[in-house]
């Protein structure tokens, strides 16, 4: 199903997703999406959902099984306190990607903000996953209880910093690599 989000107020969009998932369809083109917020937001099916712009916060949230496909950038609270499911970005990510997360897969292929992967935690047999390709600011793993962080510093100039300051504050659970120094 394709819907047009350009004029759309970010509840109407999600509601046309909501009925139609509900309705039976599997399968999403979201074209013209420009900071329209909580886009898969609670959805609990096992949908495909492909988004052309930009989304706005709080994407994925909530969620458990859908699959997002972005096709840039994304901005702050990707999928916050998610449960499964999977979010593709293959450009940059705003602040606290992954917050409390407790299973599923985020992959950012560029750089991501600040305190990415607080919170996260492992639940029951779910491992929650967040890769960055890029660098990350400060806080990255602050509280990190569970689950697996990677931070490959792809593309960031020689001798730059790839995460940022405070990194795995306060962790006691979970992994965390970090590619170089």
């Amino acid at each position: 199903m394709r819907i047009d989000a350009m004029g759309l107020h970010y509840r109407e969009l999600n509601q046309q997703i909501r009925t139609a998932v509900e309705a039976g369809e599997t399968d999403f083109e979201l074209d013209n999406v420009c900071g329209h917020r909580y886009i898969g937001c609670g959805l609990d099916a096992p949908v495909d959902i492909r988004i052309h712009g930009i989304p706005g916060n709080d994407l994925a949230s909530f969620m458990s099984g859908p699959r997002i496909w972005c096709s840039g950038n994304a901005q702050d609270a990707i999928a916050n306190t998610m449960s499964d499911g999977l979010v593709v970005v293959p450009g940059h990510a705003g602040d606290v990607l992954g917050y409390s997360m407790r299973g599923g897969c985020v992959y950012v292929r560029g750089n991501a903000g600040y305190r990415i992967g607080i919170h996260m935690k492992s639940f029951e047999e779910c491992q929650p996953v967040v890769i960055v390709g890029g660098r990350v600011r400060d806080y990255c793993g602050e509280y990190l209880a569970g689950g697996t962080i990677v931070v490959l510093g792809l593309d960031v100039p020689d001798g730059g910093p790839i995460v940022g300051r405070y990194t795995a504050t306060g962790m006691h659970g979970g992994a965390m690599y970090v590619r170089g120094e």
